[in-house]
This record gives structure tokens, C-alpha cells and sequence, in this order.
């Protein structure tokens, strides 16, 4: 019964737009997490047939139900597993069962089709029919590529290589690659189940799609840096970061809700992560003038979004509240807007890795376009010419991914660096107007060499100047004068006026 009341709940929660599902999922800390999941999705994905049923039949009126509760219970009876738990709501939905089942099939009569999937709208048959590769990150911070896929093919698997095109990707069963892109991925066939091997449990590779490990790869933090992930949990960016940096440097990692922070830690344990600082903060909190973030050359941003890249999301099954949806996006946005430039105040920041796992133009190129507006010290860096996905015109510079042109999740990747004498002309937090502080403060070009380490000169003032250069001039025309007047006199005069001037030079010194 828990399994289905856990489901029913984080429904809800979705429908609600409270949050993406595996967000929610992993929030819940369920025992089954890959369990809950998936029931979680097959319901949504049969949404709209469900809700169907479930009026046809009166169902909510006889048993008392939630709309949500009956969903994952008919699911269940009628396409996924038969109840195979549930208690009081199994005996109660095997009263119901004969009417449902006949509900169902004159649905498919009427449709005219004879397999259930057949029923669903055809935007989210299409995310139906695909199936994504699966992909495995090879953790570097406890073994190599090399010995991995060693591993693997002691454990039966045939390894064909490194893939140099995405048709490598297609492979046949026990069979495996390395990609042509990251090269500590390894891929293999779809529904690949790694979670009871060895290495995953041991923490040796982590289960990461392709497009998840584009953000800490195009960071590429330099060992011994210091650097921010801004939204850790779940902390698979986290684990890749700190192995890109040989777990070398320094390794902040926020995230303000305190169970899902403890479960990263667990995580980050298990793949073997020593240099990393966790807190329970929320990041548009963190002060950036705070001195132990002073050297933060690197952030990775990879805030809240709407979660509309995911697979097994597909589409709506029905039609969406157009109105109420942009609304939506237009928070995500602004909430993600202010994470950018919150983190662009960070005084040494040098690179900042932006991503969502969304294909909404609104939460991608408009939230990059409105940064870049209000932070013109930061341009956005050229990534991966062989990527087969751009940003939408004129962000080429940036990465999108999809399942039919990358064949990951939808994603969106953009990498700003400093140049020049970067001054951030973004609107301080409420937070940072509280203690003072202001963007032009914080905000400097101060990319570590000698001549930056080395004490300026001191100048006198524009005033001082300009006073000293008119003693001086008057000085030396009244020299002329007194030469042409008296040629003795006028010597010893001028002996007496290098003197006056030298004493003037050395203490205009002492003063400086």
C-alpha cells in the first residue's frame, strides 16, 4: 500500500507542477526508488486513458478515492503489474475489476485498436517508442576506463570500441562502447540493469545519462581550483566534478533541503568524493563576498526547471492550460535568471556552467540572453563543434540535446566566461542589499599572474598634478629671469632654486 500511496502522492504533486518527477521521487526516499519511478511515469503516461475510466465508472464515487489513488490503482490492475501489493486498496479494486476491464476494451473497440498503448495520444506514443541507450559514467576517483571495460568483458559483455558516429550507439544485446564524445562514458543497449553489479555498488561507475555529463565536462575545473555547485542533489554532477578535478581543490555543493543533501552524502561517499564542502543552504542565500569563497573560479548551475526534457515525461496527455503553463515557465525563469546572476558576483569567478534539462526556449536562450544583457563582462563560450545540437539562433554557441538528434534526454548546456574588466551591472539580491554589498564590489577581472600580485604604484592626485607642474614652471621662468638680469647673482640664485626643488621631490616622496 505504500508503494501506491507514494505514487499517488508525487502524482498529484506533478500534475500540480510542484515539481519533475524524478525530483520528487528522489525527494521521497522511498525504499524502491527505480520501482516507484517507474510507476510514477506509466501512469502519467496513461493520464488521459485512466481518467477515462475512471469516469466512465464511477470510480471515485464508490470507493472514495482521489482522482490521483485511482489512477495508479487501474494502472496498475489493468496495464502494469495486476496489484501485486496494496492491501485494503487491492481487495478494494479486485471488487471493481470486472467493470473496469470491460470499460477498457470498449475503449479499444471504439478506437478501434487492440493493444493499450495503441489508446495513447500520439505525441506521447512517439516518446514511447523511443528507447535511449544506456549510458554509464566510469568513475576516475576509484578505477579507469581501461580496467572497466575489462571488467565488463570478463562479465560477458562483447566491447566493439569507441563509436565514432551516433549509428554506433545502436547496439546489440551484451554488447558495449565507449562514446565518440566523453570519454569516460561507456554505452550500452537500452534497459541495461546495472543496479545490483558490482561496480555500481561498489561506486567504481555511476548511472548517468550522456547529456547529465555535459555541464561538469565543459566546466572542466582545473585540479586544485575551487569551485561551487550551486544546486547539488542529487550530486551525480557533484561526483563528476570532484573526479575532473582529481578530487584535488576545493568542492562546494548547496542544496537547501537537508534529506536530499543527506542522501548525496551517501552518495558522494560511495564514489569515493573527499574534497567536497556540503551545505544546507540555499544558494540565492550564500554571501559571495564570504572569504572562504574568495578563490571560486569555477560554478555549475543547474537549477530547478521544468523537467520537460526528461523521456519518460513525453507530453501532456492532454491538452495543457496554455496560459497557466506560461506562467509557469515565466517563474522558472525569473528564479533562474537570479541564480545566474547571483553566481556571476562570485569576485574570481572565471568560467560558469548553465543547464536545464528542459526544451523550453523560455528557460534556455531567453534566461542566457537576459544575463549576458545585464552582465557584460561574461560572453558565452563555443562548446563541442561536433555536437550535432545547437542552441537556438544566435546562442550556436550553446548545446541542446534530444532523443533523436543526440539520443539522451532533452538538455540544454551553455558555458559563460569572464573577459575583460568584467563589472556586473545585474540588480544585487534582497539578501545582498540587506548586508550592503553591491555587483560593481564584487564583481572584478582578477585573473591570478604576477603583474595582478604585485603593489600598484602610487599616484597623486589629479589636483597635485597639476599644482606641481605649475611650481615648476613658474620656477623656471623666473630662473631665466634672474640669469638675464644678473649673471652671478643669477647663478647662485639658481644653485639655491635646485636645492628648493630637490627638497620639494624628496618630500613629495615621503608623502607618497
Amino acid at each position: 500500500m505504500a508503494l501506491y500511496a507514494k505514487a499517488a502522492d508525487i502524482l498529484e504533486k506533478v500534475e500540480m507542477k510542484q515539481g519533475a518527477v524524478k525530483t520528487l521521487v528522489f525527494e521521497s526516499k522511498f525504499q524502491n526508488i527505480k520501482q516507484l519511478f517507474a510507476l510514477v511515469c506509466e501512469t502519467q503516461k496513461y493520464s488521459s486513458v485512466l481518467q477515462e475510466l475512471i469516469e466512465s465508472t464511477k470510480l471515485l464515487k464508490q470507493t472514495k478515492v482521489k482522482m490521483t489513488q485511482a489512477k495508479v490503482l487501474v494502472y496498475d490492475l489493468l496495464i502494469g503489474q495486476g496489484l501485486k501489493c496494496g492491501g485494503p486498496w487491492k481487495v478494494m479494486m479486485m471488487k471493481h475489476r470486472s467493470r473496469l476491464e470491460a470499460a477498457l476494451a470498449r475503449m479499444k473497440i471504439k478506437q478501434k485498436v487492440t493493444k493499450n498503448k495503441d489508446l495513447l495520444p500520439s505525441s506521447v506514443q512517439q516518446a514511447e517508442g523511443v528507447l535511449l541507450p544506456r549510458y554509464v559514467r566510469v568513475n576516475t576517483l576509484k578505477t579507469t576506463v581501461e580496467d572497466a571495460v575489462d571488467y565488463f568483458k570478463r562479465d560477458g559483455f562483447s566491447y566493439l570500441g569507441e563509436a565514432n558516429r551516433l549509428d554506433d550507439l545502436n547496439l546489440k544485446a551484451n554488447s558495449f562502447v565507449r562514446d565518440m564524445h566523453l570519454s569516460d562514458v561507456l554505452v550500452f543497449t537500452p534497459k541495461t540493469e546495472f543496479h545490483e553489479h558490482f561496480l555500481y555498488k561498489a561506486g567504481h561507475i555511476i548511472l548517468q545519462d550522456k547529456a547529465s555529463c555535459l555541464p561538469a565536462f565543459l566546466l572542466n575545473p582545473a585540479t586544485n581550483s575551487h569551485v561551487i555547485d550551486a544546486c547539488a542533489a542529487p550530486g551525480n554532477k557533484t561526483s563528476h566534478l570532484a573526479a575532473i578535478m582529481k578530487n584535488k581543490g576545493k568542492l562546494f555543493a548547496f542544496d537547501l533541503d537537508a534529506k536530499r543533501l543527506s542522501t548525496m552524502s551517501t552518495l558522494l561517499l560511495r564514489a569515493g568524493v573527499t574534497c567536497h564542502h556540503l551545505a544546507n543552504q540555499d544558494f540565492l542565500k550564500v554571501n559571495t563576498g564570504d572569504p572562504q569563497y574568495k578563490d571560486v573560479e569555477y560554478v555549475l548551475l543547474d537549477p530547478s526547471c521544468s523537467g520537460s526534457g526528461m523521456v519518460c515525461l513525453g507530453k501532456d496527455a492532454s491538452p495543457p492550460d496554455q496560459e497557466r503553463e506560461q506562467r509557469r515557465l515565466g517563474n522558472l525563469a525569473a528564479f533562474q535568471l537570479r541564480c545566474l546572476n547571483h553566481a556571476l558576483r562570485f569576485p574570481r569567478l572565471q568560467r560558469l556552467a548553465y543547464s536545464t534539462c528542459s526544451v523550453h526556449t523560455e528557460e534556455n536562450e531567453k534566461v542566457v540572453a537576459a544575463c549576458l544583457q545585464q552582465n557584460p563582462g561574461f560572453r558565452l563560450v563555443h562548446l563541442l563543434p561536433v555536437w550535432p545540437e545547437r542552441g537556438l539562433e544566435p546562442f550556436a554557441q550553446c548545446l541542446r540535446a534530444s532523443t533523436t538528434k543526440t539520443l539522451t534526454h532533452g538538455f540544454f548546456v551553455a558555458v559563460l566566461e569572464r573577459h575583460g574588466g568584467a563589472v556586473s551591472t545585474a540588480p544585487p539580491s534582497q539578501e545582498e542589499a540587506a548586508v550592503g554589498s553591491t555587483p560593481s564590489q564584487e564583481v572584478t577581472s582578477v585573473t591570478p599572474s604576477a603583474e595582478a600580485e604585485e603593489k600598484p604604484a602610487v599616484v597623486a592626485p589629479p589636483e597635485a598634478q597639476i599644482n606641481s607642474e605649475e611650481e615648476e614652471e613658474e620656477d623656471e621662468e623666473e630662473e631665466e629671469m634672474e640669469v638675464k638680469t644678473s649673471p652671478v647673482e643669477g647663478q647662485a640664485k639658481k644653485r639655491k632654486r635646485k636645492k628648493k626643488k630637490k627638497k620639494k621631490k624628496t618630500t613629495t616622496a615621503k608623502v607618497e
